[in-house]
């Protein structure tokens, strides 16, 4: 269910340069699930497209959830700048999250994450260890500095942290650590850039419960634009698949990358 809400900011921090952590208040935070996003309005008349956000973590209890993004340009700085206090225009949540609901207890499922991508992972992880799961994340950065939220997803199982550089947890890309694990996951989630989500989607293009969650620019956010489609790898050019409507989260091994 979509709603339109002004949500209030609670908190905010910058966690690493130029990224940020946003809290945000209020009566839609009941609906959000891990895998969404929102749709925010950016408090400037000349910009006309809303930007797209994935939620990170939410505590329905306290009715607040958290956004993690990265200042990318002129409307995402004007984020940054808001204090405490003030409402941001929001739509959501939108588009289709990760699906949990076949996982049991005792399974054992590995998360995947690159850069930015890796907010949408903690609250995944959350509802993940809650079903009686184990969790193994593989979180890669360019280098140190970059490196978010690797004590939030260590709060739910075990946590490897890449960098490009080696200049911090293990040097090379996180496609290596995964390579090297000996067992079998019964559940993959990952999302990340789009070089990282292609080697995910050729590995576990045969799994049966492998979702890649894809980043995409959008317009209107609510499917009725066509501006963020993707293609089915079977199919006609008809059967295009938006973004924010039937995703943001595929099954690998199901769409052109």
């Amino acid at each position: 269910m979509i709603m339109k809400e002004e949500l209030v900011i609670v908190a905010q921090e910058e966690i690493a340069p130029r990224i940020f952590a946003m809290d945000l208040s209020g009566e839609m935070v009941a609906e959000m699930a891990a895998g969404q996003f929102l749709h925010i309005r950016v408090p400037d008349a000349s910009k006309v497209l809303r930007r797209p956000i994935s939620i990170s973590q939410v505590d329905k209890e306290a009715g607040v959830c958290r956004i993690i993004y990265r200042i990318e340009g002129e409307g995402t700085r004007l984020f940054s700048q808001m204090p405490v206090g003030q409402l941001l225009d929001c739509m959501g949540p939108q588009g289709n999250g990760f699906d949990a609901s076949f996982l049991t207890a005792g399974q054992s499922v590995l998360l995947i994450g690159g850069g930015i991508g890796v907010p949408p992972l903690v609250e995944l992880a959350k509802e993940i260890v809650a079903k009686g799961c184990q969790v193994t994340a593989v979180i890669g950065f360019a280098h140190q500095a970059a490196v978010i939220l690797e004590e939030e997803l260590a709060k739910y199982g075990r946590v490897i942290v890449t960098t490009d550089d080696g200049s911090y947890g293990r040097k090379g890309y996180v496609s290596e650590m995964v390579d090297a694990f000996p067992e079998d996951f019964d559940a993959v989630y990952s999302c990340g850039a789009p070089g990282m989500l292609r080697y995910v989607d050729s590995k576990f293009a045969q799994h049966v419960h492998a979702y890649m969650s894809l980043e995409s620019r959008m317009a209107c956010g609510m499917g009725a634009c066509y501006a963020c489609v993707v293609h089915p790898k079977e199919g006609q050019e008809a059967d295009a698949k938006r973004v924010c409507e039937e995703g943001p989260v595929f099954p690998t091994g199901s769409l052109v990358l």
